[in-house]
């Protein structure tokens, strides 16, 4: 009797451990410098490599490492902004972008979807982490029109479009158009459970299966726009290009714990240039276009060799220093993960 008394005791102890110490898997320091980078008072990400706009992608970005900090307070600073401003379609999607020098700021109605992905999931994992019943219902809300409108199943397949406009056969003549950055596989059990769907199950395992065929060119990478009206080729009217949106599909299969060791390999190898730079390519030529020399690139191909050979992380990609937004939120979802997952790599 004892003995069962102490465990329960142990028990109780364990769960009464305050959240921040076993949450947190971005330091104070770090968020910190990213809030001072990009977070503005009014609770606006701003992607100061794209004229200091914002949007849908990079609240959805900010809410997500906010709870990977674990700092309440400034989720709710951009989930209000996220709510007042950018949440004013009909429909409960977010306008994908928010412009300080139009009036109005939101310039284009239409979403993106992996922008709210990311809003919905950053808001379930508040919920669960803070025991936040509002987020849940919000994330819900959001997840459902995600199935409703974004989540299709075409010849067999399950796609989601990048947008509730533009993107299907009846839009443009080589729909449907998919953006494979757009799967944010880790987010799709999570959803799944505030909105239970079979097509979420089914987008994970054919989403895979598309990027496993999307091999363009002598690189064998994936397009950042890829028409699936037959066989999957780069869309029309997209530069042919493994661009600045496709760096993330690798991080993403990473972070899900998704693909093959041959898959991951052909992806890491694919992206990298001398030096262990990341590079965007033109898919035709395979040949460079931009060199990314910034750590929050260059992690992403060392966190494949981590998952896939068992080799750490560089030193000097381990320590966080904000420069651009986009490159800064890639490398803290890396090094979130690696200190959550794979303390190997580190």
């Amino acid at each position: 009797m004892l003995a069962f008394a102490f465990r329960a005791l142990m028990m109780v102890a364990i769960m009464l451990v305050p959240l921040t110490a076993r949450a947190a898997s971005i330091s104070q320091t770090d968020w910190n410098a990213y809030k001072a980078a990009f977070l503005d008072p009014a609770g606006r990400i701003v992607d100061t490599g794209n004229n200091n706009i914002s949007h849908s992608e990079g609240q959805g970005y900010g809410m997500w490492l906010a709870v990977l900090a674990d700092a309440p307070a400034d989720f709710e600073l951009i989930w209000s902004f996220t709510k007042t401003e950018l949440l004013v379609r009909d429909d409960g999607l977010a306008a994908w972008k928010w412009d300080p020098q139009t009036q109005p700021h939101i310039s284009d109605i239409n979403n993106a979807t992996d922008g709210d992905i990311l809003i919905a999931y950053a808001l379930a994992l508040a919920a669960k982490q803070w025991a936040k019943p509002d987020y849940a219902d919000a994330a819900r809300s959001i997840a459902s029109t995600i199935v409703a409108k974004t989540i299709v199943q075409r010849a067999g397949r399950t796609v989601l479009l990048p947008g509730t406009a533009g993107f299907a056969e009846a839009d443009r003549p080589d729909g449907p158009v998919v953006n494979p950055s757009y799967l944010i596989f880790e987010a799709f059990p999570v959803l799944n459970e505030l909105t239970p769907s079979p097509l979420w199950t089914a987008l994970t395992r054919d989403g895979l299966a598309q990027i496993n065929t999307f091999a363009f060119g002598p690189r064998k990478l994936p397009a950042d726009w890829v028409s699936l009206k037959t066989k999957p080729r780069p869309a029309d009217g997209f530069a042919q290009e493994f661009g600045y949106n496709a760096v993330r599909i690798p991080l993403y299969l990473a972070r899900a714990g998704l693909g093959d060791e041959k898959l991951l390999e052909r992806l890491r190898s694919g992206i990298i240039v001398d030096g262990g730079n990341m590079a965007t390519f033109d898919l035709r030529s395979g040949n460079p276009k931009d060199v990314l020399s910034d750590a929050g690139y260059r992690i992403i191909p060392a966190l494949l060799a981590c998952v896939s050979k068992k080799t750490p992380i560089p030193d000097e990609l381990r320590h966080f220093t904000s420069t651009l937004y986009y490159p800064s939120t890639l490398h803290l979802l890396a090094l979130s993960f690696a200190t959550q997952a794979r303390q190997e790599c580190l």
